[in-house]
């Protein structure tokens, strides 16, 4: 037989913005790199800018147009991550999406208790044990900041704590130029050499600038200890909507482009061809309460938005969903993280953080880990979208059952019936008189029974003890030595 059609899986798809619309907000930002400028209070920074032609006024940088295209030409259009073990895990690049944890509070909601503490380090190890326990997680941040430790060495207990108990990849937040590289040497031993590292690499970095338009000396310590190790970087401009940034969509989404090529600038002149996303995070500040918040439709339109700018430069992007700022595991806690989960998915974002936030972003909750994870299942069978072929639409097997007859038995339909629809661990899908039967138990309940289960039976492949032994006395001489500077 001649087939004349094609087979296809039809994709959802979202769009925000049109192409004249990205046009204007790229025009808008190459113009205020040069026209407004940066603080960049890096010397060493500001002596690199220079050198490659920009304009430097004190601490004042503007970064003419054409020194970032010709960043933009040396920056990769993605990259890989691989897992620990140095398998193949994340290829980051066009509109591939992959989910990873929330990060960097200061509170824990406690994953059997429920009791809101501060974070500690023990906290970060059982985060990271239940992401590597939930199929849909993709990554892993430190789930939280340990307030048990110092803070300036906080990032040399987070990356120890998450490395041993996930072998999934790391995105991690370094608190300093030298922490940042502590962190790679630990890696470094773990894969076998920074060589090896460069090559598979299982982290990546998190640098944060201050917005607006400020590039602080140890931001930009962490995106040249990246670039000069050819680790990925996603830097992190948060602009907040009429605090940091101007209180329209736009303006932020602009400020974010802006920042982020920045970003970009500072690791290709540094190391021309180090892997970099254009990325940023779009953060509602509710004008009337002056509070902020992460479960605003807006967030996800801004992020969805500023990821179609990222995607027409070719360059990787940077989600921000499964989060709420629901105090508890509630109906908000999932409509609110549920939302952001499937239209990033839908824009396709690539690196989607965040799962696991509550009340603003001051907790980080295995719980909502939990539940997120169900989330972007039910996600991920969406978009998946419809395969169109001969077998799918099944002709034959329409005309093989006929007018009143059923599928049950077709051979058909034991075939496909696994994947045709997909199956929740958690949903109450049962009749409602076994539902009874098991106990009446609500979402809530049933993800405590699930994070017991994981607590008590999941396990991880452990470091060999003499790698585990370097790692440790790496972070050991690097507290040392960065506590004494204090």
């Amino acid at each position: 037989m001649i087939n004349s059609a094609s087979t296809q899986a039809g994709q959802p798809y979202l769009k925000v913005l049109t192409e004249d619309q990205i046009f204007e907000i790229k025009r808008a930002a190459f113009d205020i790199m040069y026209s407004v400028g940066f603080k960049v209070l890096h010397a060493g920074a500001r002596n690199m800018l220079k050198k490659a032609g920009a304009v430097v006024e004190g601490e004042l940088v503007r970064v003419p147009e054409y020194i970032v295209k010709q960043c933009l030409v040396t920056a990769p259009n993605g990259f890989t991550l691989y897992d620990r073990l140095g398998n193949r895990a994340l290829e980051v690049e066009g509109r591939k999406s992959y989910y990873g944890t929330s990060t960097g509070s200061p509170r824990t909601k406690d994953a059997l208790t429920g009791e809101i503490h501060p974070t500690t380090v023990k906290d970060i190890g059982i985060g990271a044990l239940v992401a590597d326990a939930c199929e849909n997680i993709d990554w892993v941040m430190p789930m939280g900041s340990s307030q048990d430790v110092p803070s300036i060495v906080s990032d040399l207990y987070d990356f120890e704590a998450v490395v041993t108990n996930t072998i999934k990849p790391v995105v991690f937040l370094g608190y300093s130029g030298r922490g940042t590289q502590l962190v790679f040497e630990m890696a470094a031993e773990i894969a076998g050499g920074m060589d090896k590292l460069r090559q598979k690499p299982f982290l990546a970095v998190y640098p944060e600038p201050i917005s607006p338009l400020v590039q602080p000396d140890e931001t930009i310590d962490r995106i040249f200890a990246a670039a000069d190790n050819f680790i990925p970087q996603v830097p992190g401009p948060a602009v907040q909507m009429g605090a940091t940034g101007p209180v329209t969509m736009a303006g932020v989404i602009t400020m974010i482009t802006a920042e982020s090529l920045m970003c970009l600038v500072l690791a290709q002149l540094r190391q021309p061809g180090c892997p970099v996303c254009l990325s940023g995070n779009v953060q509602i500040l509710n004008l009337s309460s002056g509070i902020f918040g992460v479960g605003y439709p807006e967030m996800s339109l801004g992020i969805c938005a500023q990821a179609e700018v990222a995607q027409s430069f070719e360059l990787p992007t940077w989600g921000y969903a499964g989060c709420s700022d629901s105090k508890v595991l509630d109906a908000q806690a999932g409509l609110e993280s549920g939302f952001s989960i499937i239209t990033q998915a839908l824009a396709g974002l690539n690196l989607i953080h965040d799962v696991g936030y509550l009340d603003q972003a001051m907790v980080c909750s295995t719980a909502q880990l939990v539940l997120g994870n169900e989330a972007i299942g039910m996600a991920r069978k969406f978009m998946k979208g419809i395969r169109i072929d001969e077998e799918s639409i099944a002709r034959q097997v329409i005309e093989d059952i006929g007018p009143g007859g059923h599928y049950l038995a077709h051979k058909h339909t034991l075939d496909h019936c696994r994947e045709a629809v997909w199956g929740s661990k958690l949903l109450a899908r049962e009749p409602y008189e076994l539902w009874k039967e098991k106990g009446e138990k609500d979402m809530a309940e049933r993800i405590q029974e699930r994070l017991a289960d994981i607590l008590e039976n999941h396990k991880v492949a452990a470091l060999e003890e003499k790698v585990l032994n370097k790692i440790i006395a790496i972070r050991e001489a690097g507290v040392k030595e960065l506590t004494s500077k204090q």
